[in-house]
């Protein structure tokens, strides 16, 4: 076996591990990043493509080359929910556009970029174990046929959802949330498809709601490409996933005639991030820490974002000779009070959404006023309207739900009830010996939650 030293590891070849490996490399750090697949299909991974846009990234690589190279549709402008039995929903982007990227285009980008800045990337590498004695000591695997074992002051995870690695590590005297079952993630699947004409909808994203508490979307990458896929809850009866893509795809007269230029499934994190992502030696990142929205599936940005934090933090442990959890737990920290809080807000939404059917959800949201639903579903978590736009705004709601007024009440509280939960990881604890009482405050409230929906537990 060949034995291989490092001060970083990173496993996983997607947006965090990348953004990972890149800021460790710019740190100065020796780093190689673990990669299963070959390099021809480096980056290709299944992915709505929808992006806000690049400025939000960290800036350790060259994200203008990054958006020449994959932001193929940078005019959306709109969502566009469909209401299978009703009117449809348009609504306006007011601070500026969204963009559609070529998902395998921009994974390539992101691998070539953390090469260029100094980081190693090795492809054909499988991780079957972690080496550990009190802290993550490295990983071992198969390298192009060989069996092969790098040693790191710090591993970081980037193995996506339902990490193998969290199965191999002993988190045992830890605080990492080992809280997570398969139940809390989603299923999704989604077919590139050239159409021959172009579609109506190109500055748009396009969703509409399935059974099962998922949604089927429609992204173009230009006017005649679209991303089009679907994905259900796991907590939920298994959906067909192909077949009920394919029915969807035959019933739209504007995809008569498309041709499939490719299709790729996944699991993704429909959940809170993890409540600690970190242990000694060991980092969890992006999906591999739950990273995403709960509502929409968008774990792009996040996880750029985790991904440079969690190496700029591990940077300074190592520095500092010590990579027990107390060290990297401003990783935790960082993530919380940012992104995090947003997530965990919106995961209440998703519970909500469990204790009901998807005709009387789709009958509540599409009453919402437009600018109440971005807030929900992604830009804030809790809507943040005026005191005299949320007054218009409940009269307008209340006289389109008649019939659904209970399930309304319940959608007010637990928005109510989301903008606490966002005070509380506010105050997500700087040091690990006040995360228990931490826990405390934040299940207590989710009782609340739980005894308002009629929801099962999630967790």
């Amino acid at each position: 076996m060949t034995t291989e030293t490092r001060d970083i590891v990173v496993v996983g070849g997607g947006t965090a591990g990348c953004f990972a490996a890149a800021t460790a490399a710019q740190e100065g750090l020796d780093v190689t990043l673990l990669e299963r697949k070959s390099e021809d299909d480096g980056g290709h991974i299944a992915c709505g493509d929808a992006i806000k846009g690049k400025s939000t990234f960290p800036d350790v690589i060259d994200r203008e080359y990054l958006r020449q190279e994959s932001f193929t549709n940078e005019n959306i402008q709109r969502a566009l929910f469909i209401n299978p039995k009703g009117t449809n929903y348009d609504i306006p982007f007011k601070d500026g556009s969204g963009a559609v990227v070529d998902r395998k285009r921009y994974g390539e980008v992101l691998l070539e970029e953390t090469e260029r800045v100094g980081a190693e990337v090795q492809y054909n590498t499988v991780i079957k174990d972690v080496v550990q004695n009190g802290t993550v000591q490295g990983v071992r695997g198969v390298q192009n046929g060989t069996h092969v074992e790098y040693e790191a002051d710090v591993v970081i995870d980037a193995a996506g959802s339902l990490s193998l690695l969290q199965d191999k590590v002993d988190f045992d005297g830890t605080n990492y949330d080992t809280n997570v079952t398969y139940q809390q993630f989603c299923s999704a699947y989604r077919e590139i498809i050239e159409t021959p004409e172009p579609v109506e909808y190109d500055d748009a994203i396009v969703f509409k709601p399935t059974e099962e508490l998922g949604y089927l979307w429609y992204f173009p990458r230009t006017k005649t490409e679209i991303n089009a896929g679907l994905g259900f809850q796991m907590n939920k009866p298994p959906m067909e996933l192909v077949s009920v893509l394919k029915r969807d795809l035959e019933n739209q007269p504007e995809l008569e005639g498309a041709k499939v230029k490719d299709k790729l499934g996944a699991a993704l994190p429909t959940r809170r991030p993890y409540d600690s992502a970190v242990a000694p030696g060991f980092m969890s990142v992006g999906d591999a820490a739950g990273h995403v929205n709960p509502t929409t599936g968008g774990g792009i940005p996040g996880a750029a974002k985790a991904g440079h934090w969690a190496a700029k933090v591990a940077t300074e442990a190592i520095s500092d000779g010590d990579v027990g959890e107390a060290a990297l737990w401003e990783y935790n920290h960082r993530v919380q009070t940012d992104f995090g809080q947003r997530f965990a807000a919106m995961d209440l939404y998703n519970i909500f959404g469990s204790a009901h059917d998807v005709d009387e959800l789709t009958n509540v949201v599409t009453a919402l006023p437009g600018e109440m639903l971005i807030d929900l579903m992604g830009k804030k978590g809790a809507v943040s309207m005026s005191l005299p736009e949320k007054v218009k705004a409940a009269v307008v709601t209340a006289f389109r739900t008649r019939g659904h007024w209970g399930t309304l009440r319940e959608a007010y509280e637990v928005n109510k009830l989301a903008a606490q939960l966002k005070e509380i990881y506010d105050e997500y604890p700087t040091t690990p010996s006040a995360f228990e009482s931490w826990q405390a405050r934040r299940d207590e409230l989710m009782e609340e939650v739980y005894a308002v929906t009629g929801a099962d537990p999630k967790y």
